[in-house]
């Protein structure tokens, strides 16, 4: 008995010497010198801060002193720009990229899409942005799957908000469609299929119950689905509240996949929080969103992609034929919500093309309509407000987790910095890319 009870005290005094030391590491104060900082906040940017994080959260954001606190761990980035960790809020992380061939997600396996996606969420995270929404996957709780190997370290990658899988009519936006009659989709590729309001409300809690983090709704057809017309509204009012409803008795929200002008309306009538791709948006459409302070969130670089790469590669008639009907009217669209002032975040459906060029798309916003602060701040502070979450994340902040990277140059007189010049990265106060000289 003796030797039992001193080999359990041995074990347990290892352990509280590991989590003492692992407490300590992880509580060590890092100082960041940033030679030019941006303040999504007011707008503004600050010359030669001084950030201090402490276990992994910003703990002050000052004026760099003339002698700064000894025994600290000291990162110079006095010669960069430094903002707040990007956040794209229309990502798909899992499985690989669009292809030509309709069929492509019955070729994979839930196992491959998952290692698929790691390596996507690193490619995102060695781009610059620390945080993203990831608004749907074919087979249901991969993406829940990523984001929890994220969080535990397992994986590399952004944080991430999930959810789950696309709540969609049958054969509609969110289906894998252009098959022979026969061939069977498997179960796990249709845990959102709901065609009343009664099933929309069952796949709802289904997939919170799962782990989703808010519920994606297809209101209308898909660019990208065949056999759908993106004008088309695949759910009603009613239907779409019946999701909204379901989500906010668990505390979570709706985003909705709406390119026709009354799915949008339909949905942002309902509740919806946020408008996904709006390619038909019109003046009433405006003004609702603007009425109901619901977010636009639209991919207005995504159709340059599609046309270029789908020409080259012969994708489907019928999809670049969709894809060419709503390019030219979403921006048109996206411009008047701007001008209206319309809430904006910075989503790109990555994964329609190759995870980490999400900054493709700043550009293509300020030649839409934004001017490069405000397009600055969708991808950071509006994001993490659209979260809910922009007391954690968003903006350079004492209390807020520690997310910032460098760039080279400044990118609000040449956006294309945050793609081009990116230098380093920090997530959670840990450095993850760092290509400086």
């Amino acid at each position: 008995m003796r030797t039992w009870m001193h080999a359990l005290a041995r074990l347990m005094t290892g352990a509280l010497t590991l989590l003492l030391t692992s407490a300590s590491a992880y509580a060590e104060t890092v100082l960041v010198r940033a030679g030019r900082l941006v303040d999504v906040v007011e707008g503004r940017v600050l010359s030669d801060q001084l950030v201090r994080i402490e276990g992994g959260r910003i703990v002050s954001v000052g004026d760099f002193p003339a002698q700064p606190a000894a025994g600290a761990q000291i990162i110079d980035w006095s010669a960069y720009t430094v903002l707040p960790g990007l956040m794209d809020m229309h990502t798909h992380l899992v499985g690989d990229i669009q292809s030509s061939n309709v069929a492509a997600p019955l070729m994979s396996s839930a196992a491959n899409d998952a290692l698929t996606g790691a390596a996507n969420a690193r490619a995102t995270l060695q781009a610059g942005f620390t945080t993203v929404r990831d608004v749907g996957a074919y087979r249901a709780f991969t993406d829940v799957a990523l984001r929890d190997a994220i969080a535990k370290g397992l994986v590399e990658g952004p944080r991430m908000f999930v959810a789950g899988a696309y709540i969609t009519v049958t054969h509609g936006g969110g289906e894998v469609t252009g098959l022979a009659p026969d061939v069977i989709v498997p179960a796990e590729m249709r845990r959102g299929v709901a065609d009343t309001e009664a099933q929309v409300r069952q796949r709802a809690r289904e997939l919170l119950a799962g782990g989703a983090d808010f519920i994606k709704i297809i209101a209308t057809g898909a660019v990208l689905t065949a056999g759908t017309t993106p004008a088309a509204s695949e759910y009603t009012e009613r239907e779409i509240r019946a999701a909204v409803e379901e989500a906010a008795a668990h505390g979570t929200f709706v985003a909705a996949h709406a390119h026709g002008a009354e799915g949008i309306k339909n949905a942002v009538r309902a509740g919806v929080r946020s408008i996904e791709h709006a390619s038909y948006l019109d003046d009433e459409g405006v003004a609702l969103m603007k009425k109901h302070g619901t977010w636009l969130v639209a991919d207005v670089y995504n159709g340059d992609y599609i046309d270029e790469v789908g020409q080259r590669d012969k994708w489907p008639e019928e999809i670049l034929r969709k894809n060419l009907e709503t390019t030219g009217t979403q921006r048109q669209g996206f411009t008047k919500a701007a001008r209206a002032g319309v809430r904006i975040a910075f989503g790109t459906d990555a994964g329609v093309y190759p995870h980490g060029q999400n900054a493709r798309q700043f550009a293509y916003m300020v030649r839409y309509g934004l001017t490069p602060m405000q397009t600055i701040q969708s991808a950071t502070i509006n994001s993490a407000r659209l979260l809910g979450r922009d007391g954690e994340i968003g903006s350079i902040a004492p209390g807020k987790r520690a997310d910032l990277i460098a760039v080279t140059g400044d990118p609000l007189q040449d956006i294309d910095v945050l793609r081009t010049g990116l230098a380093a990265v920090i997530k959670d106060g840990v450095i993850v890319r760092n290509t400086r000289p």
